[in-house]
């Protein structure tokens, strides 16, 4: 109902209100002293012009205004007229009164007069455009162009949403980075899809700066490229660019590059048939005297259902690899090569596939770190180090093939060592080159804090609910920065669980008490209480959930929660955030809302000192919880986490006592299934690796992996057993 009411809407990026609303149409008066502000005394410009990124600005009918500021309030959201659309073509803005802008439409349209400058192309020498600057395997693996970012990449979450159709990076490893991003169409909880996106990139700062026009030219053709290399058929493909150069000026030289690159990006997208449907430019990169390169990143993006979306990992040993590229080095023979690769995907031949960037040689090295699965050249590798091999696919197969445009490279093998002929290296030692270089930039690994024992117990679950449920009821409370309601309430439905979502809203001491009013009332009626994860009022500074905290200590609230749990036996879960909330209230592992001390467990910083966005296996330790009947102990499964403050800490003696009690519900462990310590697969550094744990009696869960982010097509690139069957479990536990 509200997305129908907006017909136009824009973001409050660079130019603030001037632009997020001077954008929307062509006829406008602006009220500034209207303007929501953080800040008070600032002048008639500065309202004008100052950035607010959290913003959105909405054009709506007038008759609609009543309910959109109502389902905003509803949202724990700030809803204001600060604008009237008007029939006359101007830009007119109000500020204590006065009238301080009122500009015609085209006036703004033509930036107050028709421009005109010189540009200047020069010819230039592209003999360095074919070479990659590395001539071995280890150059290669520790090369700046093809170091590993994970150190990088895991500082975002990358699978909130529940939608992630790829992890950044794939195999049981997770080394192998993947080139591009595929995520499923965003649905309401309780609907279904297949369809998904991807998308990926293409741009090489140094072609760029040697000839902006093939630099341009060649990032269309690789982001193309990744798509096919990712499953996509390349006539379902759109871009979009970014682009940044350095200040212009009245040189014409200087315009010259973004001249020359845009004509690049422009044939290339003639010979794909590809349309380039936005972008955003800069011409300010340019500091003291400092420019930045040459930039036209080109960004495509193209349909496809999940289940044919490939990734680059190798798979399976025994494997032939073919190389996919231009017989002739024309767009026509690239484009056949590419749709007779597209038919093999089709045919389902197609096991693992990567779009060829700085050289064949990066290729089989990357696609190998994932699954420790070697390769063996049948080729002459010594002339495929140049690295002009743009739009080329190296791909593993099931079968040998003969289409055009292909030839075999080579093998995949057991042995995790690459083999080019001339050239070889173990997979061990590459990685260790990959990921060092960068390591002091973007950490991916701390010193590990000593061992830990594994705990197990076996001795079953006593706890059974006072009254029971045909379809039990699980309230979710939305805190403001809770960012995973949508993914749990997903989960919850698909168990069979009915899903009631409450916004807590903040914005006045009268929305605070009728929250609690609210959530006092829903508590009562609730069989199941799920703390989802986010990041509660920005994770406020002194530790996270504080808001969250409070809020559950409201005495209305406090009464509601002990009477489901001591009365009625019910559920209680909290996931990430949601775990800090219970730890601090005292929920886990005491099983009642206490005044907690210095000697109660915490959540901490992550040892690395960063966020870590990762998957993670974790080992279930006891069968005591009603949360985990589906489990037993010993069971791995692979989580996703997201989180900077997921380290649990505990004295030897409370964890003791835990332990013995069967309340430790699940430990970080390796790929060998062993309970670790390492950052690689304890990711926080949490104290005797516990990942979760429980009240006494097993029915307050909480755990910092996201167990509701799960689903069929989801991170196909990283093996392993997803489903805990949490929901399912707190269903049958009210049978």
């Amino acid at each position: 109902a509200v997305t129908a009411m907006i017909k136009r809407c824009n973001d409050f990026g660079a130019g603030g209100v001037t632009v997020a609303i001077g954008e929307l149409t062509d006829g406008l008066v602006i009220d500034l002293d209207k303007v929501p502000k953080k800040y008070e005394g600032l002048d008639g410009t500065e309202l004008a012009i100052s950035e607010s990124q959290e913003r959105m600005a909405v054009v709506i009918e007038a008759a609609n205004r009543d309910a959109f500021i109502k389902y905003a309030d509803e949202e724990n959201l700030e809803a204001t007229v600060v604008a009237e659309v008007t029939a006359e073509p101007r830009l007119v803005m109000f500020w204590r009164g006065d009238k301080i802008v009122d500009l015609s439409r085209a006036f703004l349209d033509t930036n107050g007069a028709d421009k005109h400058t010189a540009v200047a192309v020069e010819a230039k020498d592209r003999a360095a455009l074919g070479k990659s600057g590395v001539s071995s395997l280890r150059e290669t693996a520790s090369s700046l162009k093809c170091a590993s970012r994970r150190g990088l990449s895991e500082r975002f979450d990358s699978t909130i949403g529940a939608g992630s159709v790829l992890m950044p990076f794939g195999g049981k490893t997770q080394r192998t980075p993947a080139q591009a991003m595929a995520a499923l169409l965003p649905v309401l909880p309780g609907q279904e899809t297949e369809d998904c996106s991807v998308m990926a990139w293409g741009f090489d700062p140094e072609q760029m700066c040697v000839d902006p026009y093939v630099g341009a030219y060649r990032s269309v053709i690789t982001s193309v490229a990744k798509l096919v290399a990712a499953g996509c058929d390349y006539h379902a493909a759109y871009l979009t660019f970014q682009e940044y150069f350095e200040k212009l000026r009245e040189e014409p030289d200087r315009w010259g590059k973004p001249f020359a690159a845009l004509l690049g990006a422009m044939d290339a997208q003639m010979e794909l048939g590809a349309a380039a449907i936005g972008g955003k430019d800069s011409m300010s990169g340019t500091f003291l005297d400092k420019d930045v390169p040459p930039t036209l990143i080109s960004f495509a993006i193209a349909p496809i259902k999940a289940g044919e979306v490939l990734s680059p990992e190798f798979k399976e040993a025994g494997h032939p690899v073919y190389v996919f590229g231009a017989a002739d080095e024309s767009a026509e023979s690239l484009k056949k090569t590419w749709e007779a690769f597209h038919g093999l995907c089709r045919e389902g031949k197609v096991r693992a596939a990567w779009a060829v960037e700085n050289g064949i040689g990066e290729a089989v090295m990357k696609m190998s770190l994932g699954n420790n699965i070697g390769f063996e050249a049948e080729v002459d590798f010594d002339q495929w180090h140049d690295a002009g091999l743009y739009g080329f696919i190296v791909a593993e197969l099931t079968e040998e093939t003969c289409v055009p445009g292909s030839m075999l490279l080579g093998r995949t093998t057991a042995e995790p060592v690459i083999d080019l002929g001339s050239d070889s290296a173990s997979i061990a030692e590459l990685l260790a080159l990959n990921e060092g270089t960068l390591s002091g930039v973007y950490p991916s690994d701390a010193p590990a804090l000593g061992d830990t024992p594994v705990f197990t117990y076996d001795k079953g679950c006593t706890a059974a609910p006072a009254v029971k449920a045909a379809k039990p009821k699980v309230l979710i409370p939305v805190f403001p920065g809770t960012n995973c309601e949508y993914d749990s309430a997903r989960a919850v439905m698909a168990a069979g669980l009915e899903a009631d979502i409450a916004v807590i809203r903040n914005l006045t001491a009268d929305d605070v008490a009728r929250s609690v009013e609210l959530v006092a009332k829903k508590i009562g009626e609730s069989q199941i209480i799920f703390i989802p994860g986010g990041f509660s009022g920005g994770d406020e500074p002194d530790g996270s959930a504080k808001f969250i905290t409070a809020f559950f200590r409201n005495p209305a609230i406090r009464e509601q929660v002990t009477a489901l749990l001591e009365q009625r036996d019910g559920l209680m879960l909290g996931i990430c955030n949601g775990f800090q909330a219970l730890i601090k209230l005292g929920l886990v592992p005491f099983g009642k809302i206490i005044d907690t001390d210095d000697t109660c467990p915490t959540l901490s910083y992550n040892v690395i000192g960063r966020h870590q966005s990762k998957m993670v296996r974790v080992r279930v330790a006891t069968n005591k919880s009603p949360w985990l009947a589906e489990t037993r102990p010993g069971s791995i499964y692979t989580v996703p986490i997201s989180h900077g403050e997921g380290r649990f800490l505990c004295s030897d003696a409370l964890v003791k006592q835990l332990a013995e009690n069967g309340q430790i519900a699940t430990q970080y462990v390796d790929l060998a299934g062993r309970v670790t310590m390492e950052t690689e697969f304890n990711p926080n550094g949490s104290v005797c690796a516990i990942e979760g744990i429980t009240s006494p009696d097993g029915r307050v869960l909480g755990k910092m992996g996201h167990a509701e982010r799960i689903g069929k097509d989801l991170y196909r690139n990283v093996p392993g057993d997803y489903d805990m069957g949490l929901f399912r479990s707190a269903a049958k536990y009210f049978k």
